[in-house]
């Protein structure tokens, strides 16, 4: 039978950028054995050597298996490395040059397939945006735009809610005016659990910093703090 998906969506930061050690410690505690495979995906950057380096250094002394799907890779390939690991780790760089690769492969399918039999998702900033049905992005060009993700996960989601400023109006706006569905916003050093339909666990590597869920109410959007759950 199926299972429900588990998406980790992290707003920013992470190993990627050498910050936030805890939050590696949060997604591992989230795996279902105490040394997972870990797999990571760095297309949105172009397997930038410097993210590659960062994922083992990161990875190596805590994981059984630390590995990289390199961006030739097609779907046989994908499927065949996925099915040998506990959690796959999606970094960040262009939302839209990410999700064209994984449709031009068939591997957003695979990934979902994963998904479904229990292969733990996360990602950061663009590997969180691609999860849901639309996420907020300025990586077509030209400004913030809503964009189409895979569907894994239902509603929208904007990561680095508190970093850039233009992200708040953009994303309550889009909302509000019914262009993107209901959603979460993340600020750089969250990590935001869903689970099962719509369940959300929230964990911060950051003082002060938090999730927040967006709803349209008529023609204005309504910001509700997500409390933080999860302490490690």
């Amino acid at each position: 039978m199926p299972l429900s998906p588990r998406v980790i969506a992290i707003g920013g930061g992470g190993f990627t950028h050498g910050a936030d050690h805890a939050m590696e410690d949060f997604i591992l505690a989230q795996a279902r054995r105490p040394m997972p495979r870990v797999g990571f995906v760095g297309a949105a950057s172009q397997d930038d050597p410097i993210k590659l380096a960062r994922f083992h250094a990161r990875f190596a002394d805590v994981c059984a298996v630390h590995t990289h799907l390199p961006m030739q890779a097609d779907a046989a390939q994908a499927q065949s490395w996925v099915q040998e690991l506990d959690v796959v780790y999606v970094g960040g760089g262009n939302t839209l040059r990410l999700l064209a690769h994984w449709r031009r492969h068939g591997i957003d399918r695979v990934m979902m397939d994963a998904a479904r039999e229990g292969v733990l998702m996360a990602g950061v900033s663009a590997g969180a945006n691609l999860w849901f049905d639309w996420a907020l992005s300025d990586s077509g060009g030209q400004g913030l735009q809503p964009v189409a993700g895979i569907g894994l996960v239902g509603g929208s989601v904007c990561p680095h809610y508190s970093s850039e400023a233009q992200r708040q109006p953009a994303f309550t706006a889009s909302v509000a005016c019914g262009s993107m569905p209901d959603g979460i916003a993340i600020d750089d050093g969250v990590a935001v659990l869903v689970s099962g339909a719509g369940t959300l666990r929230t964990f911060s590597a950051r003082a002060g910093a938090g999730a927040y869920q967006i709803r349209r109410n008529g023609d204005a959007a309504v910001c509700a703090p997500v409390a933080q759950s999860v302490n490690l």
